[in-house]
């Protein structure tokens, strides 16, 4: 009698050991309302390229004016929520340094060397990742809107004031998951702004012009 009451003692025991271990097991399979959230969101960071079209105008001078860009490399880091295929945003923060050259006549004639600055993008806008995917690939599009800071820099600014400027931007990719929190991402991004001429009035041409970002890079999801 003593030998069943024993066995009966550690079954019940067993079976409450079972029970406590199968519930935190569906605990922790079950995604908490945070976690569904955090999953929405990656982290992407991309070398990109810099290629800015020349603009030509005529300053208050009546002084026909050319504005080009040089070509440089710069950085995009962009954090995405993305809630549905055709739901999501992004914020994003862009830096590259190149020299704006000013020249008339096929001379620098206003500022030697040009004015070399930082330009840092801020921006918000819109993404949809289309269900359908290509040889693997996940392609998305998106665009929105921001601004850009130019500001000269203390070696080669000129002393210039730092300006910014209104942009607007479109935005095509392709992605691929590596692991569940780790992929990589390739895209083409195009902006929009007028040209800086760092309150100049001898600058000022009043042209927009556009920068073209193709770029590839990582994304980590949460």
């Amino acid at each position: 009698m003593l030998k069943s009451s024993r066995l009966s003692c550690v079954w019940t025991v067993l079976l409450c050991l079972l029970g406590a271990f199968a519930g935190s097991t569906a605990q922790g399979q079950t995604q908490t309302p945070l976690d569904r959230q955090l999953s929405r969101i990656d982290l992407g960071v991309s070398g990109v390229g810099e290629f800015t079209r020349d603009v030509s105008g005529t300053n208050y001078l009546g002084v026909p004016l050319t504005q080009s860009a040089a070509n440089t490399l710069g950085a995009l880091v962009t954090v995405r929520y993305t809630k549905s295929p055709y739901v999501g945003l992004e914020l994003n923060y862009g830096y590259a340094r190149y020299t704006q050259h000013y020249t008339t006549n096929g001379a620098d004639a206003y500022l030697i060397g040009g004015v070399q600055a930082n330009a840092s993008e801020y921006t918000f806008g819109y993404v949809a990742h289309p269900r359908r995917q290509f040889f693997g690939l996940q392609p998305y599009l998106g665009g929105g809107l921001g601004a850009i800071m130019f500001k000269p820099t203390s070696g080669g600014g000129q002393g210039l004031q730092r300006q910014p400027a209104a942009v607007y931007y479109y935005n095509l990719g392709v992605e691929k998951p590596i692991t569940e929190h780790f992929g990589v991402r390739a895209h083409f991004r195009q902006l929009f702004y007028l040209a800086p001429d760092f309150y100049q009035n001898y600058l000022t041409i009043e042209k927009h012009t556009s920068t073209i970002e193709p770029g590839a890079g990582f994304y980590l999801r949460f």
